[in-house]
């Protein structure tokens, strides 16, 4: 998955909320991690707030 993919997919679940959306996020965020690496992970975590929004914290795994 490309980066500009993986925030276009983040801003759909970002902007529905909720818990299964929070399941959403994470699998989005896996992915990354295993394909660009943590750091990538946790700028996109940063960029849409995902820590205040879903509790993700930058460099935990997803």
């Amino acid at each position: 998955m490309t980066l500009d993919k993986a925030r276009q997919l983040l801003g759909t679940q970002v902007s529905f909320g909720g818990g299964y959306n929070r399941n959403g996020a994470r699998l989005i965020l896996a992915d990354v991690a295993k394909e660009h690496g943590q750091a990538a992970a946790d700028a996109l975590i940063r960029e849409f707030r995902l820590d205040k929004l879903f509790g993700f914290a930058p460099g935990e795994p997803q």
